[in-house]
């Protein structure tokens, strides 16, 4: 490759040619895939540098507010981003990179670890997160959130865990909530032995409560953030998406700098959130979001065909109003025609 020659992000072809200017920025067409981008480092219809949006994802999920977040990129960069278009990047590339490792399947132990906590949001709104983790990876296998703390809810979270890692556990260790007992015996039968104690509580032949200690941790950064959210809809896809940021994207001092997903023998490529921003939108994707019909508002239909007549105004004569016109009005003979409502005039159409 030459140097100072364009190559496409997508597919790194050097057949590409220029195809205009998008708020001053340069863009190019690949012949090779038929994809746009643009020669900067910022994602496709954006104007802020990936590398900016990837550090507040890395801030939000370690604890960091909106509001730090914001002064941050204000100090770094002299951009003062709003809350809403840190929201939208959090939203966006945290469904993305859920999306990308959603069907991947870990090779997990035998013995898994539930717990569940509360955390007062704004409001007065009290919700409780379930999370269930294998003791050998530090995998998360589920975690859901919940306004109840029932049978069902346990039963829900022991079902996710095993969907995700293709097989039951043998053990589950558990501290003394009731609805553990029945959940798990529904959920998986005979097949599973149900450990109770005090919170984590491990065999004393096996292991001590330091393999779930960290991830205690881990759970207090994520209740910080989560405070700040007022709708359980939108809390329930961050959970989703902390799930996927836990597994794939954190390294742990445990497993010596590995992920749970690497411990997990899962390969992949998107290590960081950098790539996940960098992420190229997958070709079928782009060519939906082309295909999809934008929305056109349909404009009033507007008769004239009454006040014509009244007025006897020939047909060559005929002065249409605007299609942007929501309504006329006419006065009290119906001779006159106006824009504006006046006093005693009625509405024509």
């Amino acid at each position: 490759m030459v140097q100072g020659q364009i190559v496409c992000k997508h597919c790194g072809s050097t057949d590409v040619v220029k195809i205009g200017f998008q708020s001053g920025t340069q863009r190019y067409l690949c012949h090779a895939c038929g994809r746009k981008f643009k020669a900067d480092t910022a994602p496709f219809h954006m104007s802020t540098p990936a590398p900016d949006i990837a550090g507040a994802l890395a801030m939000y999920y370690t604890g960091s507010s909106i509001t730090d977040i914001r002064n941050h990129i204000r100090q770094q960069t002299g951009y003062y981003p709003s809350k809403s278009v840190v929201f939208g990047w959090i939203q966006k590339y945290t469904d993305s990179a859920a999306q990308h490792f959603a069907k991947a399947k870990p090779k997990v132990g035998d013995t898994w670890i539930a717990d569940e906590t509360m955390v007062d949001l704004d409001k007065g709104i009290k919700v409780w997160f379930w999370d269930i983790i294998d003791a050998k990876t530090r995998f998360l296998l589920a975690s859901r959130v919940s306004l109840t703390r029932t049978t069902q809810d346990a039963k829900r979270l022991v079902q996710d865990a095993v969907k995700r890692a293709g097989k039951p556990p043998k053990e589950i260790l558990t501290d003394k909530m009731k609805a553990y007992p029945d959940a798990i015996f529904t959920a998986l039968g005979g097949y599973t032995e149900h450990v109770q104690g005090s919170p984590f509580r491990v065999r004393a032949s096996e292991e001590s409560t330091s393999r779930v200690e960290r991830f205690h941790e881990t759970l207090k950064e994520r209740t910080k953030v989560m405070k700040a959210f007022r709708d359980i809809d939108t809390l329930t896809e961050f959970a989703k998406g902390f799930l996927t940021y836990y597994n794939f994207l954190k390294p742990h001092e445990a497993l010596k700098g590995k992920t749970p997903a690497e411990k997990a023998k899962l390969r992949y490529g998107i290590k960081t959130w950098a790539d996940v921003v960098n992420m190229p939108v997958p070709v079928e994707v782009e060519r939906a979001r082309r295909m999809t019909p934008r929305l056109k508002l349909e404009q009033p239909k507007v008769s004239t065909e009454g006040a014509f007549k009244r007025k006897r105004i020939k047909p060559h004569q005929k002065r249409l109003p605007l299609p942007s016109v929501s309504a006329v009005y006419t006065d009290r003979k119906g001779q006159r025609l106006s824009r504006t409502p006046h006093r005693g005039w009625r509405r024509a159409y």
